[in-house]
């Protein structure tokens, strides 16, 4: 039987592996200050209004 051929949708060329990567690591760092900023946010508040 023969194989068939794979598809890939990834980045093809290697500067569009790194922006792929880029992209990604800006995603993460920005979802990452938002959650630790709203948990900030949220201890804050607790603090203010349950004691």
């Amino acid at each position: 039987m023969a194989q068939q051929p794979m598809m890939t949708s990834g980045p093809e060329t290697e500067q569009a592996f790194f922006a792929d990567r880029e992209r990604f690591w800006h995603a993460w760092t920005r979802f990452a200050v938002v959650v630790a900023s709203g948990v900030a946010i949220l201890l804050i508040l607790m603090a203010v209004f349950l004691v």
